[in-house]
């Protein structure tokens, strides 16, 4: 008789809670070999890092996430008003150029580049928080402990 936590499944992987892996090629590998990475129930990769380098990504991370956010709505303010300073700005160094671009076009363009910067600066922001160091604890969502405020 077979001991199913030692049965491969479909999906590749051993049924049995463990942090080891089945590749395809039948060799195994652990959860550190594959770089730190966790999975927790709802699909989410959580990546463990030493504390020195955790402190460094959220900082730089957080830094760029809210520049991105904010320059992106100085770009949406650009182009919603026609006063702006920064509009003022671009149409002179275009001026400078030789290029007068139309009304139409330069506030497109600069509602587009507002919008992909604050996508930016959110998808960054989500990137950084995918990092914790070594010794930390779940998340208050990914904990199983019943909340104390209620």
């Amino acid at each position: 008789m077979t001991d199913p936590s030692t049965t491969p499944d479909d999906a590749g992987e051993r049924d049995d809670g463990g942090d080891r892996e089945r590749r395809g090629d039948g060799t195994e590998t652990s959860d550190a070999e594959r770089g730190g990475q966790r999975t927790a129930e709802r699909g989410r990769r959580d990546v463990e890092v030493p504390l020195r380098l955790y402190k460094t990504i959220t900082v730089f991370s957080t830094l760029i996430a809210v520049v991105g956010v904010v320059f992106g709505f100085v770009l949406l303010d650009a182009a919603t008003l026609q006063v702006s300073l920064l509009r003022r700005a671009v149409v002179g160094a275009l001026g400078i150029v030789g290029v007068i671009p139309g009304e139409d076009l330069l506030s497109a363009a600069f509602a587009a580049a507002g919008l992909l910067s604050i996508g930016l600066g959110a998808a960054v922001y989500v990137l950084g928080t995918r990092f914790r160091a070594r010794g930390m604890g779940k998340s208050q969502e990914d904990s199983d402990e019943p909340s104390d405020n209620g």
